[in-house]
Formats: C-alpha cells, sequence, structure tokens
C-alpha cells in the first residue's frame, strides 16, 4: 500500500494491520500441546482456561514485545541512518538484559516486588549503552553509523561475560528461571503485568508517530534536517529515549530476543512505503504480528517440548542479517 500518505491510507493500513493482529492471535490461542480449541472453548471448562489464562496472556506479551521492538527498530534504523541498526545488534537490549539481570540477580526485586526495580534497571542499562554507543561512534560531531555496530556487536559480548560472571557468583534458586530468559522467550504472565506494558508501549508507538516527519528527515540526513527546521539533537534525544525505554520495557519481561527490530521494519517499509509517519505504527503491528506468530511456532513446532522464542527470531533473523549486510556494502540507506 505504497504511494503519498493521506489519512485514509493511514487509517486502512493500520486496520488492515489490526485485523491481521487479531487473526493471528486467534489462531495462536487456538493451538498448542493440549487438544484444547476453539471448538471447545464455549463449552467452558479445561479448554475455556486454557486458552483464555495460558495461551491468550502469552500471545498478547509475545505481540506486545514485539511492537516494541519493532517501532524501536525503525527509530533506530532512522536515526543512525543505517538499515543494518537494531536494538539487539546495537546493544541496547543486552544493556537492558544485563540491568534487569543484575538487579535480580542481588535479590532487588525480590525486596520490593511492587516497585518497577527490573523495568527501571533495564532502561538505565538501555539508556547507558545507547549513549556509550554515540560517544565512542561520533567523529567531528557526526555519528559515524557503520562502527557503531561494530561497538556494538563488542559491547554485547562484554555484556555476556559480565553476566555470565555475575552467575557464577550467585546461588542457583536466585537465578531461577533467567537462564532461558537470557535466550529470550515469553513467560505466562497476567493481565495485571500486560495492561501496564501495553500501555507504556502504545503511548511510545503513539511518540514515535508523532515524530514521523522528523524521522523522514533525520533520514535525509542532518544538515537536510537543520535546514528544514528540526532540532536534531533535541529529536534524536527524544526518539532514542523513546525507543530504549520500549525496548527496555520488553526486555525486561521476555529477555533479549534478537532480530525482531532488524526485519521487522524493513517488511513494513517494503509494504507500506518509507514514511515514518505510517511506518513507525505500522512496524509496531508487523512485529506484533510477527512476534506472535514466531511464539506459536515455538510452543508447537517440537511439542510437547517448547524451544525459546529467541531460537526461533535467530533463526529467521540472522541469514536475514546477513543477505542485507551484502546487499548495502557500499551503499547509502536509500540507495
Amino acid at each position: 500500500m505504497k504511494g503519498p500518505l493521506t489519512a485514509r491510507r493511514l487509517i486502512l493500513s493500520l486496520l488492515l494491520l489490526g485485523l491481521a493482529l487479531v487473526v493471528t492471535l486467534a489462531i495462536g490461542a487456538g493451538i498448542g500441546s493440549s487438544k484444547a480449541g476453539w471448538g471447545d472453548f464455549f463449552g467452558g471448562g479445561e479448554a475455556a482456561v486454557t486458552i483464555l489464562r495460558l495461551r491468550l496472556p502469552r500471545l498478547l506479551l509475545a505481540a506486545i514485545a514485539g511492537a516494541a521492538l519493532g517501532a524501536a527498530g525503525a527509530v533506530f534504523q532512522a536515526v543512525l541512518r543505517n538499515p543494518l541498526a537494531d536494538p539487539y545488534i546495537l546493544g541496547v537490549s543486552g544493556g537492558a538484559a544485563l540491568g534487569a539481570f543484575a538487579v535480580t540477580a542481588a535479590g532487588l526485586t525480590a525486596m520490593a516486588p511492587l516497585l518497577p526495580i527490573r523495568q527501571a534497571a533495564a532502561f538505565a542499562g538501555a539508556i547507558l549503552t545507547v549513549l556509550f554507543i554515540f560517544l565512542l561512534s561520533s567523529v567531528g560531531g557526526r555519528v559515524a553509523s557503520y562502527p557503531m555496530l561494530l561497538i556494538g556487536v563488542v559491547t554485547n559480548t562484554v555484556y555476556l561475560a559480565v553476566i555470565l560472571f555475575i552467575q557464577t557468583l550467585v546461588e542457583l534458586t536466585r537465578l531461577h528461571g533467567l537462564r532461558i530468559w537470557m535466550i529470550g522467550s515469553i513467560p505466562i504472565e497476567g493481565y495485571d503485568v500486560l495492561t501496564p506494558l501495553a500501555a507504556l508501549t502504545a503511548a511510545g508507538v503513539v511518540a514515535i508517530g508523532v515524530f514521523g516527519r522528523d524521522l523522514n528527515l533525520l533520514s535525509a540526513g542532518e544538515d537536510a534536517a537543520r535546514s528544514l527546521g528540526v532540532g536534531v539533537e533535541r529529536s534524536r534525544m527524544v526518539l532514542v529515549a523513546v525507543a530504549s525505554l520500549v525496548t527496555a520495557a520488553a526486555v525486561a519481561v521476555t529477555g533479549p530476543i534478537g532480530f525482531v527490530g532488524l526485519i521487522v521494519p524493513h517488511v513494513a517499509r517494503i509494504l507500506f512505503g518509507p514514511d515514518h509517519r505510517l511506518l513507525g505504527p505500522a512496524a509496531a503491528l508487523c512485529g506484533a504480528i510477527f512476534l506472535a506468530a514466531a511464539d506459536t511456532l515455538a510452543r508447537t513446532a517440537i511439542a510437547p517440548t517448547e524451544l525459546p522464542v529467541g531460537v526461533v527470531t535467530a533463526m529467521a533473523g540472522g541469514p536475514f542479517f546477513l543477505w542485507l549486510y551484502r546487499r548495502q556494502r557500499g551503499r547509502t540507506y536509500f540507495e
């Protein structure tokens, strides 16, 4: 659905994606390792409990996390003018994971379970990572995007080493469940957890859509953006903070799920064009559809054994990254 962006095209595109998401959630909720399906749902009993309290909350969490990572990936690719940028590859997800892991291993989340300590630590880790990468990759006041990828890879490696070091120091009972979380997995959470996470993600996606014009101009280069009245530093700071916040919120619950923020914005750009006023929310909805479908595959591919959803996204994203890197060598963002 490419073409000039009009209010009609924007609304129609988002409605179609919303419908596709509802269909994906309905299909995913109706299948699983047990025989419970929609045909048994209205009879109540075990099937209704399985769908409403087990499968649907997990699918909704996958959709929320996918929306956060997809929208964040679109922001990082535009701000950095790098098609290979993504929260996972840049180390933003790794920084968020380290923050969340550290406070959990220290027992702070158990001491104050009602406070969002894990989420705050994840956000701090994500923001500090972004600031660190920006600082090291700045040359003459400008950010060099490809060195940023190399710095992100090295940063991720260091974060993993620190996490493994923490694991050796902390008793295993305190780290229960964190090993699978580190691979990237979708846990079954209550609706009381999903509601604030969904609200935060929705607010972040709306903010990204509001800054859609700025993202369009930043994609064309800093000089062009400044000449057309964009406050480059302010817009970049706000957008990176929003993208880091939604990434951290997702990572704090699901762990560092890779490649969603890389694949999804490119698919959305192919389908809906490069205008970020539509691309931002479209990437969020495409991310929700992709991760909900990936989690359904992770649950059912080798049932009754379940795969971590991070394995599924890595198997899809790794080859995609290599193809995209080869395709982009020596080319600019819009070529």
